[in-house]
């Protein structure tokens, strides 16, 4: 498969061959060929809020993958076994990603926020045979059974030094064969009810993250590109990792507290040239001081995960003089439908289907529905993108296909339209899905959390709207008897759902109400408090009944 270069989105299209191949080694065919191609150009610029600074060529990151790899096999893991990897924005994140890769293992990348409960779900439920962390969360995998391989950057008791163990082991390795169908990552996220899914990706996926690269993001390989999504989310997976690299370009990786300034001041300092970010993040960004001149060298920009509002895309594209692109994709999917910097934008869309990719908008009994009417934005299969399966849930995976008429479809669960030019506009979910700050949040999780503080009889939580954050968890509180309403109650279950589970999923609202809306069966209405919700909108967190 070969870059095709963009003349108009039709054209590329039509030329554009998806041809995935047998086998694939991301580590083998990515990495190590770019150190065969070019290994002394760098591959990765580190810094920190402290003032580090380390960088990275690809020899250099041939060599550490090696090694870890070999440390890996050396402690036990083989092809196939499932890897926990909890690591902040540090290099070590990239060099047991990538040593994962070579030898066929399976990385479960989480973010550093997961409490003890959320990784012991992890761990037991994908069968995780070893970990990978930095000393301070080590205590988080203490009451883990099954781990036969830690490591620990910078040390810990029980645990091997991420350091010394690298430096202990050869510089070659012989990568895996990995076949097209092989699982080689696993990422956990929110569903609407019950515990996370855990998204399973073939080899195959990996290969054609690169799409995303060179027809949303236009990666080449004289590019500087900082992504600052988590090191627990997908769009890392594409944005930081698979995608930049597999072009050739140079990531940017910065560890620290957000700050809009000195984020402003970043981009500029490094010369980034491909800059993606969260919504929120530019509507942050945008009201600080932007010198045009200082953005030079800056010629895209682009973000995902939530729709950012039109006047903040003309602000920051006017201040600054670089487009900024928006994409729509799912942790089953990743990137699928996008705008590029010389397609023509309309207001609303999500962009165009990407090369290699097929939508349809369908009724509630899968059929296909015209032009301009709204319906669920479904894939047409086979699309070598598309996740596996759920890990260990064959129910739940089935239950995202479709057939009708001869077609197979995966169904994303969003409502859509396409208009006659084949523009796709988002029209909202079809499940309870919380959308906050790039995080995806399922309700499940939060009311589980609420429901087991003592003043809580019935809990439920929806999506509220958000200035900063698009959406933030809003819970509606019936109270148990004997507690009252009030201020501190309200601030001691929000401590106790951070307690219960990854603090950023607390409800930043709180409403006690008297009863909750359900149905004659006694299931929820959570729309109908979503609803309510958003005309609360702007006297969020206020303590009333329902009436």
């Amino acid at each position: 498969m070969e870059r095709i270069p963009f003349t108009t989105w039709e054209e590329t299209r039509a030329r554009f061959q998806l041809d995935v191949p047998e086998t694939f080694n991301f580590g083998r065919d990515v990495v190590d060929d770019w150190a065969e191609t070019k290994p002394d150009a760098l591959c990765l610029i580190w810094q920190n809020e402290h003032g580090a600074d380390l960088r990275y060529t690809w020899a250099e990151m041939r060599r550490l993958t090696n090694q870890f790899a070999n440390a890996l096999t050396s402690a036990g893991v083989g092809k196939g076994d499932r890897v926990i990897i909890m690591l902040p924005r540090i290099p070590e994140w990239q060099i047991a990603m990538v040593a994962c890769f070579k030898m066929g293992a399976i990385p479960i990348p989480c973010i550093e926020m997961l409490t003890e409960k959320d990784i012991a779900y992890r761990a037991q439920h994908a069968g995780a045979t070893a970990a990978v962390t930095v000393g301070r969360s080590a205590h988080k995998f203490a009451e883990i059974d099954g781990l036969t391989a830690r490591f620990a950057v910078g040390g810990a008791d029980g645990w091997s030094d991420f350091g010394a163990a690298i430096a202990e082991q050869s510089e070659a390795f012989e990568a895996d064969d990995t076949g097209g169908e092989d699982p080689v990552a696993l990422y956990y996220t929110s569903g609407s009810t019950g515990l996370p899914k855990g998204v399973t990706f073939a080899a195959r996926g990996l290969f054609v993250w690169r799409i995303s690269g060179w027809y949303w993001q236009d990666f080449r390989e004289d590019d500087l590109v900082w992504c600052t999504a988590d090191t627990g989310w997908s769009k890392a997976g594409t944005g930081i990792l698979i995608a930049p690299w597999s072009c050739g370009a140079c990531v940017y990786f910065y560890d620290g507290a957000f700050d809009p300034s000195d984020r402003l001041r970043r981009i500029t300092d490094n010369k980034v040239t491909v800059f993606c970010a969260a919504a929120t993040e530019f509507r942050r960004l945008v009201q600080e001081e932007l010198r045009p001149d200082a953005f030079g060298h800056l010629r895209l920009t682009a973000t995902a995960g939530e729709s950012v509002n039109p006047d903040t895309v003309t602000a920051w594209q006017a201040a600054t003089g670089s487009p900024l692109v928006e994409s729509y994709g799912q942790t089953e999917t990743l990137m699928t439908i996008a705008n590029h910097a010389e397609l023509e934008p309309r207001s609303g869309s999500m962009g165009k289907p990407l090369p290699g990719t097929k939508v349809a908008i369908l009724d509630p009994t899968h059929v296909a529905l015209p032009t301009g009417e709204i319906g669920e934005l479904a894939l047409e299969l086979p699309t070598p993108g598309l996740m596996l399966g759920y890990w260990n849930d064959p129910e739940r995976t089935a239950a995202t296909f479709a057939e009708s008429n001869g077609q197979r479809y995966f169904l994303t669960g969003d409502q859509a339209r396409v208009d006659a030019e084949g523009y796709v506009y988002y029209e909202g979910r079809t499940d309870d899905i919380i959308s906050s700050a790039g995080y995806r949040i399922g309700p499940m999780e939060v009311e589980n959390a609420l429901v087991s503080h003592p003043a809580i009889v019935e809990a439920a939580a929806v999506a509220a709207p958000d200035p900063d954050r698009g959406e933030i968890v809003k819970a509606y509180i019936v109270l148990s008897s004997g507690y009252e309403p009030d201020p501190m109650l309200a601030a001691d279950i929000q401590d106790h759902v951070k307690q219960q589970t990854a603090p950023y999923k607390y409800p930043r609202a709180i409403a006690f109400v008297d009863e909750l809306p359900k149905t004659a069966t006694g299931k929820v209405l959570r729309r109908a408090l979503k609803a309510r919700a958003q005309a609360e909108a702007d006297n969020a967190g206020a303590l009333r009944p329902m009436s």
